[in-house]
């Protein structure tokens, strides 16, 4: 049987850590900031954790 081939969008999106968690971006934070309050735009900077079942989709596209 071959080797599973990675997703490679999934790897580029998604950061996973040493303990297995899996983090992505938040949405909307690429351009049309004007409009945005500040709050969220700060709220952007951050990583949000993934988990539940889209979690072990995204595992499994990886590879993991």
């Amino acid at each position: 049987m071959p080797k599973m081939k990675i997703r490679k969008s999934v790897k580029d999106r998604f950061k996973v850590t040493k303990n297995g968690k899996i983090f992505r971006r938040v949405s909307g934070q690429r351009h049309l900031k004007s409009n945005k309050r500040k709050t969220n735009i700060y709220r952007g900077k951050n990583p949000i954790l993934v988990f539940g079942k889209v979690e072990k989709k995204i595992k499994k596209m990886l590879g993991i």
